[in-house]
């Protein structure tokens, strides 16, 4: 998982997460106020160098992160740019480009991509069990915090079942042909969702054992000069909100 190994091994580690999610906050605010796509993509590379910069993140985690999301942005910029003429009657493919919404899209996508970068510096400097403290002071609601821990946990355990499964028929040579290949896939397949049913169950027995009340609780990592991280932390949010908005 790299975004829980840059979470846990970035510089700013011991930084507070109320300033780090204030300095985030801040960035889709400012995203949101970007007047044009050029504030919002100055907005989205100040927040992005911060990140990499700042919090010590190294360039090409910070891409290979960032990659599934930057697809599907992509994807979706095209979808909103290609639009179908019903009414072509010269026959073949009815697609055409709608250069009258470049505008539109290209403000769409720029303040995409300002928040993105604001949601991956969250993620990428503040372990997800801070992140859920942070949102239970904020008064999430409890229940959909302990579906965030549950899913979290179970992310990992399903990891490490995908990669021991995957060892194992590697070594009785299952991925040594195309047809061995697909049928140990479906193997794997068949074997998680079993594992998931399993475990899910386990889970909750285990829920029940336990009387099954209250939230899930952990114990909170204490912070040093955690006021003066978000004090900080503010007025760096403000100043490129105001650099954003004069733009």
């Amino acid at each position: 998982m790299l975004t829980e190994q840059s979470a846990y091994t970035n510089r700013w580690r011991q930084v507070s997460p109320v300033a780090k999610g204030c300095f985030a906050c801040s960035g889709i605010v400012a995203a949101c106020a970007a007047g044009s796509p050029r504030a919002a993509l100055l907005a989205a590379l100040i927040i992005s160098t911060v990140t990499i910069v700042g919090a010590g993140i190294p360039t090409i985690r910070y891409l290979r992160v960032a990659a599934p999301a930057l697809t599907f942005l992509l994807a979706s910029a095209l979808s909103l740019l290609v639009s179908l003429d019903f009414d072509c009657t010269t026959g073949g493919m009815p697609f055409h480009l709608a250069k009258s919404e470049f505008p539109r899209v290209a403000a769409a996508c720029s303040r995409s991509l300002a928040c993105l970068a604001a949601l991956l510096f969250l993620a990428l400097t503040t372990p997800l069990s801070d992140t859920i403290s942070l949102l239970r002071r904020c008064k999430v609601p409890d229940t959909l915090l302990d579906l965030m821990t549950l899913c979290y946990r179970t992310l990992f355990v399903l990891s490490e079942a995908v990669h021991e499964t995957m060892v194992a028929q590697s070594a009785r040579l299952g991925y040594a042909t195309a047809r061995l290949s697909i049928r140990s896939l479906g193997g794997l397949t068949a074997n998680l969702t079993v594992q998931i049913w399993q475990r899910s169950q386990a889970l909750h027995l285990a829920a029940e054992a336990r009387g099954n009340d209250g939230t899930l609780r952990f114990l909170e990592n204490r912070y040093d000069n955690s006021w003066q991280h978000a004090i900080i932390a503010a007025a760096a949010g403000v100043l490129l909100i105001l650099f954003v908005v004069i733009l």
